[in-house]
């Protein structure tokens, strides 16, 4: 193996002993080495990435258009306005969060332009927490510029060892992987060490083992877009324990195989094949039947 790279949080907690650095700066090595490119490049890179990020925020939010399946649309700017309101009773970072997370699914369902991170099911979590986060605590672009490539060390490991594909390992790989990711940034940017990241990652990541994945007709609308909102209330509370001292009881490492496990032995009509669970609810199959029932429909 190469200076660089990296397939284990073992590894990974390894190389940042080692070189004293952050996970961030670990996956820009490693990144750096596999593309033979300067770490500058790659930076601005991800700068454009998150620019993306924060776009699919503000589209968004303000946008009432139904998706592509008519199913969600309206979400995001509810919950907005209800932030705005004052009323929340959580705080006001996860309360809007909350709100970018389902902006940017909605923008994923009208065909709009997103950061896939890690899938385009999921794609709420991170940029809905670090957007809000940013906004809440006045951080600069830069630092959660850095903090994406702390998400891209988590989100690697998690891909070699297990999935981040619904149809492979249902929505424990997606949501349950986007939240480990957002946990894990949450805790670098407030200051905590490698191994910090990788508790927040390991807890995020255990609080949703086995969920499946049922999309109501097949489509990544319901309940696919609550279920990110889902994944940034659990990213912040790994988060917060974690800052608190509270550790992983299982190493992330271990959480990591579990889930591939756990994947593994799902039935195939809960891993994306709107075969199983919500997604042959009565209500689900009745929309089902409406829309089959379209004229244009093939």
């Amino acid at each position: 193996m190469s200076r660089f790279q990296f397939t284990t949080g073992e590894q990974l907690l390894k190389l940042c002993t080692d070189r004293q650095i952050k996970i961030s700066q670990a996956a820009l090595l490693r990144e750096c080495e596999l593309v033979n490119t300067d770490a500058a490049e790659l930076v601005v890179l991800m700068q454009n990435i998150y620019q993306v990020m924060k776009e699919s925020v503000a589209k968004g939010i303000v946008s009432t258009e139904p998706s592509t399946g008519g199913l969600i649309g309206k979400n995001s700017s509810k919950m907005y306005q209800y932030w705005q309101s004052g009323q929340a009773i959580s705080s006001d970072l996860l309360a809007k969060a909350v709100a970018y997370a389902l902006a940017v699914t909605e923008e994923n369902a009208r065909m709009g332009r997103i950061a896939a991170c890690p899938t385009a099911g999921a794609c709420g979590v991170v940029p809905g927490l670090l957007v809000a986060l940013q906004e809440q605590l006045a951080i600069a672009d830069s630092t959660i510029i850095e903090a994406l490539y702390n998400t891209s060390a988590i989100g690697i490991i998690i891909a070699t060892n297990a999935s981040i594909s619904g149809a492979e390992g249902g929505c424990q790989a997606e949501v349950g992987s986007a939240s480990a990711m957002a946990a894990a940034a949450i805790v670098e940017i407030l200051g905590g060490r490698p191994q910090m990241c990788l508790n927040a990652a390991a807890i995020a990541l255990k609080n949703i083992l086995g969920l499946v994945c049922d999309p109501v007709a097949g489509l990544v609308e319901v309940p696919c877009s609550k279920r990110n909102a889902m994944g940034v209330a659990n990213a912040l509370v790994a988060a917060e324990m974690t800052m608190a001292g509270i550790e992983s009881f299982i190493p992330f490492d271990e959480v990591v195989e579990a889930m591939n496990s756990i994947g593994k032995a799902l039935p195939s009509t809960l891993k994306e094949t709107a075969r199983g669970g919500l997604a042959v609810s009565k209500t689900a199959m009745k929309y089902n039947d409406r829309i089959k029932s379209k004229p244009n429909n093939k």
